[in-house]
Formats: C-alpha cells, sequence, structure tokens
C-alpha cells in the first residue's frame, strides 16, 4: 500500500473479474452508499492507499445529499439542545472544506432579525458570541449588531424588525460536493459504480461477497460479484434496510424526518440572507439562489414509507410561504414558487421528542474485526458539514482490518477543480474571460462555480461558440454535457439538470426531453468499442 498516491486514470477493469476472466483480488473496502458520506469515505480510503469499490442503487448523490438547504455550518439551533461537540467540529470544518473547494464552497453572511415575542436579543447574542468563538474561525469575518430602520439588509423586511444580528457561515453546491469526492475517489484508484445495486452481501470469513445488480436504465451492465474485506453501509436513509438485507443485527434506530424546500423569484436585491425564527421554535432560512431566485427551508416531518418516494406536500409549502411572509414586507404567494423539493434525513434516534430535536450527529457501529471476521461499518445520522470527519472515524474504525492503510490526509487537500486560493475565484473567472472570450461573462462565472480550474478542461480547446456543439437551452451546451457523462458519472437528464448543474430552472420541458433522448444515444455511442 502507498498513502495518497498520485491521480490516476479511471480503472477500466470490471469489479470482480480481471479483463482475462480469472477471479480479480478482493477490494480492501466496499461501499454501499453513493452520497456524501460513501462518497468521502471513498476518496479518504483511496487516498490512503486502499483499494475502494463503490456502487449506489441511483445517482450519486441522488438522494438525501442533493435535497439539503446547501449550507455548511457550525448548526446555531444545535447550542440551544447542548450539542458543544456537533457544533464545534462542525464550525472547523466550514474554513476547511471552504479551502478544499473554493468554487463550490463561499462565505455567506446572515442576517438573524430580532423577534420580540421570541428569543430575547440577549440571548441571541449570548449564542453568537459561542459560535464565533468554539473554534475554527480565522477567515470568516465575526457577528455584528444591525440597525434595520436605516439599512438595506432591512429594506425587505416588516418595520416591526429593527434589530439584527449578522454572523457567517458557507454555501455549497451539495451535490457537486458529492461528485467531486467520488471523481477524485476514482483518480486515485478507486471504482465508483452508479446506479448499481448490492443485491446481496454475505461473509464468507475474512471477507464480504457481493452481488451486484445493474439499475432497471442501464441494463448494458451483467450482474457482477465483488469480494472485499471491509464493507461500508453508508446507504443514508436506507441503512437499516440494507443491514436487513445483509442480516446483520443492530440495535441502533433511524428516524427519518424529511426536510422541504421551495424555490421562489428573487425576495431582496442584495446577497445576504435571512434566518427567521418561528412561533413553532423552529428556524427557517431565505437564501440567495442561482443568481434569479431564493431558497426557502426547511421543514421537519417525521415520515415513514419509501425514501425515495418522498415529495413536498401542500402543508409544507403553505407552511413555507406564512412563515417567511410574517417576516417580509410583501408577502409571497403560491404563484411566486418556481420549484421545489424533499429530502429524508437519516438521523440517529436519540429518543427525542420532536423531529426538530433529533441530533445530527453522526454514529458509527463496527461489528467484526477483519481477522476472524469480515468487518462491517454502519453509518447512522450525520450532516453534510462533517462528512469529511466522518469518513476520517470510519477509517478509524477499519483500522484493525486494515492496520497498513496511510493516515489522514484529506484536511489539506483540494477537491478537484479547488485548486486555488480561498480568495481566488474572480481572478478564475478573469482568467476563463481572457481565454474564452466568445462567451458571456455570465456562462464563464456559472462554469468556474461549478468546476473551478476544470473548466478549462471542459472548454478545451473551443476558440468560438460552435465549438461547444449542440445547444440545449439556457448556456447548456453539448461538450459541457459530453464531460459530464464521461468524467461525472451523469447519465440522465436530470442528473445533469438538477444535480451537476441547477439549470432545470432555466430550460424548458421540450429541452429537458430533448437533452434525455441525446444523453441516451450518446451513452450507447461512448459503450460501443469504438467510442
Amino acid at each position: 500500500m502507498r498513502p495518497d498516491p498520485a491521480p490516476t486514470a479511471a480503472p477500466t477493469a470490471t469489479p470482480g473479474a480481471r479483463p482475462d476472466g480469472s477471479a480479480a483480488a478482493p477490494f480492501d473496502v466496499a461501499i454501499i452508499g453513493g452520497g456524501v458520506n460513501g462518497c468521502g469515505i471513498a476518496r479518504d480510503a483511496a487516498g490512503r492507499g486502499l483499494s475502494v469499490f463503490l456502487c449506489d442503487q441511483g445517482d450519486l448523490g441522488g438522494g438525501t445529499s442533493s435535497a439539503s438547504t446547501k449550507l455548511i455550518h457550525g448548526g446555531l439551533r444545535y447550542l440551544e439542545t447542548y450539542e458543544f461537540r456537533l457544533v464545534r467540529e462542525a464550525l472547523k470544518e466550514r474554513e476547511v472544506l471552504w479551502r478544499a473547494a473554493p468554487h463550490i464552497i463561499h462565505p455567506l453572511r446572515f442576517v438573524l432579525p430580532h423577534h420580540r415575542g421570541l428569543r430575547p436579543f440577549w440571548l441571541l447574542r449570548l449564542g453568537l458570541f459561542l459560535y464565533d468563538h468554539l473554534g475554527g474561525r480565522h477567515l470568516l469575518p465575526g457577528t455584528e449588531v444591525l440597525d434595520l430602520a436605516d439599512d438595506r439588509r432591512g429594506a425587505p423586511l416588516r418595520a416591526a424588525f429593527t434589530r439584527a444580528l449578522e454572523y457567517s457561515d458557507c454555501w455549497v453546491e451539495d451535490a457537486r460536493l458529492v461528485v467531486l469526492n467520488a471523481l477524485d475517489a476514482v483518480e486515485r484508484g478507486a471504482v465508483v459504480r452508479p446506479r448499481t445495486r448490492c443485491g446481496t452481501a454475505v461473509r464468507t470469513g475474512t471477507l464480504w461477497r457481493l452481488t451486484l445488480e445493474s439499475a432497471a436504465d442501464d441494463a448494458t451492465a451483467p450482474n457482477e460479484t465483488v469480494h472485499a474485506r471491509v464493507l461500508v453501509n453508508a446507504a443514508g436513509p436506507w441503512v437499516l434496510p440494507v443491514l436487513k438485507t445483509i442480516h446483520a443485527a443492530t440495535s441502533e434506530r433511524v428516524r427519518l424526518v424529511k426536510g422541504s424546500h421551495i424555490v421562489t423569484r428573487r425576495l431582496f436585491d442584495h446577497d445576504h440572507c435571512y434566518i427567521f425564527q418561528n412561533t413553532d421554535g423552529r428556524i427557517l432560512f431565505a437564501i440567495p439562489y442561482e443568481q434569479d431566485f431564493t431558497l426557502i427551508g426547511t421543514t421537519d416531518l417525521d415520515v415513514d414509507g419509501d425514501p425515495g418516494e418522498v415529495t413536498i406536500d401542500d402543508t409544507e409549502i403553505d407552511y413555507l410561504i406564512e412563515a417567511v411572509g410574517a417576516y417580509l414586507s410583501t408577502p409571497i404567494t403560491r404563484d411566486d414558487v418556481c420549484w421545489s423539493y424533499a429530502g429524508v434525513r437519516p438521523l440517529h434516534d436519540d429518543g427525542a421528542g420532536t423531529a426538530q430535536q433529533v441530533t445530527r450527529d453522526y454514529v458509527l457501529r463496527a461489528d467484526g474485526d477483519g481477522r476472524d471476521r469480515a468487518l462491517l461499518v454502519s453509518v447512522f445520522g450525520g450532516k453534510i458539514t462533517t462528512y469529511r470527519r466522518l469518513a476520517e472515524s470510519a477509517l478509524e474504525k477499519m483500522r484493525p482490518a486494515l492496520p497498513d492503510m496511510g493516515g489522514a490526509w484529506t484536511a489539506g487537500r483540494a477537491l478537484p477543480g479547488g485548486d486555488i486560493p480561498v480568495d481566488g475565484f474572480e481572478t478564475l473567472v478573469a482568467q476563463l474571460r481572457w481565454a474564452y472570450p466568445f462567451l458571456e461573462a455570465d456562462h464563464l462565472r456559472r462554469l468556474a462555480r461549478l468546476y473551478g480550474t476544470r473548466a478549462r478542461e471542459l472548454l478545451g480547446t473551443a476558440r468560438a461558440r460552435r465549438d461547444l456543439g449542440r445547444h440545449f437551452g439556457a448556456d447548456l451546451y453539448e461538450r459541457e454535457v459530453d464531460y459530464l457523462m464521461r468524467r461525472e458519472f451523469a447519465r440522465a437528464a436530470a442528473d445533469v439538470l438538477w444535480r451537476r448543474t441547477k439549470l432545470g430552472l432555466r430550460v424548458t420541458t421540450a429541452e429537458a426531453a430533448d437533452l434525455e433522448t441525446w444523453m441516451a444515444d450518446h451513452a450507447e455511442r461512448m459503450a460501443s468499442p469504438a467510442a
């Protein structure tokens, strides 16, 4: 094994069999689940010199990890439930992640108006003092007191809100964070297989034997078998069903909590965010989104049933509209809602009375030692901000079975495209504008925000707009779609329009259908021997 190997090309051999048909050596680690935790673990493990296999039944980040409020934050409200360890760890991670991916992560300032009927101003000030000083804040500015009566940040609000506190957290393109971890893992030797379901996983002494089933929309790949020394169950909302499938007993419980969001027309003309207290004790965010929109969320509702079937309902939409409207001088209506989404948080059930009180901390459970009995590591709970630390903890759980692995390394390493200084984004945009003057500034800014320095790889030798190929609507062209399919695991229009980008907000239904057809044809061409 070698610590932190240099990036390599994506493996071409099929897992479970060598090109000559002989049995392949077992992987060190097999991971079920292609969300942020699973992909984070894959990246960390591959960088320690371990051989890694990861599969997911759908697209990478297709579940919980792309349905968040898209914040890298400490969790201000968790201070009220005395989760100081979780808040401290998350606060420290903000700037670690920002440095690793300054293209998809950037600072935001949050305005917290004082509501006279709810938490007193002194309590809010005390909470934010702790938030500023629990640890990890070196680059982000601290808390300020605002007089909203004579400030543009107070302009969208009702006149009753005269004072506020402003503090810092960070924004993240959540689904891209997942994909970039997977991409980095592949470039370090991992095998990543979205749209591949683990049908069974059976212990055979010190190894796991996994039977893989191709997804219905990817019938080109046959069912396969792979072996691994360690199995990681990072299936998120499906963590307990996976344990049931592999006949692994556990006393842990998971509480499935739905979080829903709406996206409206842009509600204010500045780049600050709002955090609003609601009378039911919850808090809501209103965040500038994709230049022309505002993201509002979230809810906390216990749910049953298949997590993949969860959607926002009318009651939640009304709740979000009413709660935010209580603060805005011009209330919003359903006509202002452009899009909505919902996801299921697989929270570790600590017995809390209400959904919003359930801990967002993570718990890792190990079964087996890797010497006499193959090791299983299961992930319960967690939040996107602490995924990297969760991955480090998971790797330590594996050390008894894989004692020769390298040490922790991800804290100081950039994700793909993130090899710029934290204040270097505008310089990158300027360089792209100089290199590709035939493209609009907003188009290049979008590419820089999504791909960072790898925007140059995407655009390549293009010297005119026609070199970008077919136009699919908005500023989406064939060259970008081809890049996403060849490099970032995209296979369906939704992968491109709602996870790799958010251009679903801007293309028409007909354009999305045209893209779907083109991608299906292109996937066949890519799979042919001549591709």
